[in-house]
């Protein structure tokens, strides 16, 4: 109790949950796109249900995650796990209005957000850590106020692709951007080309741009497949 009553707990609280606001956009739309494939009265369980797990999963992460950035391939095999998975979020959008529309399964759902969200809080939770210095429980406070700022931007970008399905393909190329930031992240590539700021940018557009256009050709394959 004597710690609540320090000034720099409070300090590393608000640091923690600054972190995780600036951090947990892109968490919000992979979140949103994959809840967006059910059936209206499972979206909320599908955002409540994989927001709390990944907020639990990131906890655990932050104890491993320096040494995990640091084995070799680890980042390319995440990456393109990523890549795969705005591709499939990307290609599901246009499976049909209305009642002939086919939902996904709430734990398929959630189970694409944990994966997306393992990737994705690799270099995130450093930074949360770092603000923690060392304090489980700080640690655990903070990510545990951070789980309803990502239910409702995750519940705000389900309603806004409803409204603008422009933001479904943003979102796709956001998932494909960090997964071409984490490929290109990674030790051995590092290791063979430095850490140059072009090689970031060039890996995160061309996730970007690769992302957009596999999931408009299974969109399209899927239309043919339709008529």
């Amino acid at each position: 109790m004597e710690m609540l009553q320090t000034p720099e707990f409070w300090i590393g609280l608000l640091k923690i949950i600054w972190i995780n606001i600036i951090l947990s956009g892109d968490n919000a739309v992979v979140i949103a796109l994959a809840a967006r494939s059910l059936p209206p009265h499972q979206q909320r369980k599908a955002v409540i249900w994989g927001s709390g797990a990944a907020v639990v999963l990131r906890i655990i992460l932050t104890v491993v995650a320096a040494k995990l950035l640091a084995l070799p391939y680890l980042q390319i095999v995440g990456g393109l796990l990523l890549l795969w998975i705005g591709v499939q979020l990307l290609g599901e959008e246009d499976e049909g209005e209305g009642e002939a529309k086919e939902y996904g399964s709430l734990m398929g759902a959630v189970r694409t957000i944990l994966i997306a969200d393992l990737v994705m809080s690799l270099d995130n939770v450093i930074a949360v850590a770092a603000a923690a210095q060392g304090s489980t429980t700080l640690l655990i406070l903070g990510l545990a106020i951070s789980i309803p700022l990502v239910i409702f931007g995750s519940t705000l970008m389900i309603t806004l692709m409803e409204r603008f399905p422009i933001i479904v393909v943003l979102g796709a190329g956001l998932i494909g951007w960090v997964g071409g930031e984490t490929i290109v992240a990674d030790a051995v590539i590092k290791e063979a080309f430095g850490a140059s700021t072009w090689l970031h940018y060039a890996g995160a557009i061309a996730g970007a741009v690769l992302v957009v256009a596999l999931g408009k050709m299974l969109q399209a394959r899927q239309r043919m497949k339709a008529a």
